[in-house]
């Protein structure tokens, strides 16, 4: 072996790792990872959208999954700020948020998304994205009707549209357009948080996802 010069810096070999640092399965490949997925949670303001994914978040990486949860008032601070509530602006803003959750769901992080989304055309375009790279995508319906939605109020929204202080309130003064065939539909205000998460679950579990 050639010996560098004095002085010199000996040149650099890469260290083959050792076995104990590859994992393998009985073929000797790598074993599959779980498949990444976004899951949109639509809803009406109040409907428990954003309660339900913190809870599932928090199962799923109990169980060792990589998540992030895309809150939509978060989305709005750091990445739509300066959108308002108009239709455009929302649909703006909506897709936004779909190009993040399916780099994320891309690459390997399951991205669960409480954002209202209240036209089904914002919806599809986020659909249509994931379908181009062939990312799973699951939008859930959190189905709670707006009596019980105006009733919890948990932002003070429908207060303030009743008081005349706001104006455009979805599902109130401003359209919700229901999802006509989302892959689950969850009756929130009959379900506990955890029977809600559990239903959630078990359909990502059908679908190989969790």
């Amino acid at each position: 072996m050639a010996t560098p010069p004095t002085g010199g810096t000996p040149p650099i070999r890469a260290t083959p790792p050792t076995r104990a640092a590859i994992t393998t399965d009985a073929a000797g490949a790598a074993p599959p990872r779980p498949a990444a997925a976004t899951v949109w949670l639509t809803g009406l303001p109040s409907s428990g959208k954003s309660t339900l994914a913190r809870a599932l978040a928090g199962r799923l990486r109990a169980e060792g999954r990589r998540v992030e949860v895309l809150d939509g008032d978060e989305i709005r601070t750091f990445l739509s700020a300066g959108l308002g509530f108009g239709r455009r602006d929302r649909d703006t803003h909506v897709r936004r948020v779909g190009f993040v959750a399916e780099l994320l769901a891309r690459n390997g992080v399951l991205a669960l998304v409480p954002v209202i989304a209240p036209y089904a055309d914002g919806r599809e375009a986020v659909r249509r994205r994931h379908a181009a790279s062939a990312t799973p995508y699951v939008e859930i319906h959190v189905a709670t009707p707006v009596e019980v939605c105006s009733v919890r109020d948990v932002k003070g929204l429908y207060a303030q549209q009743a008081a005349g202080e706001i104006s455009g309130l979805t599902g109130v003064d401003d359209p919700y357009e229901e999802p006509a065939a989302p892959e689950l539909r969850v009756p929130a205000q009959h379900l506990t948080v955890a029977e809600s998460v559990a239903a959630i679950h078990a359909h990502l579990d059908e679908r190989g996802l969790v």
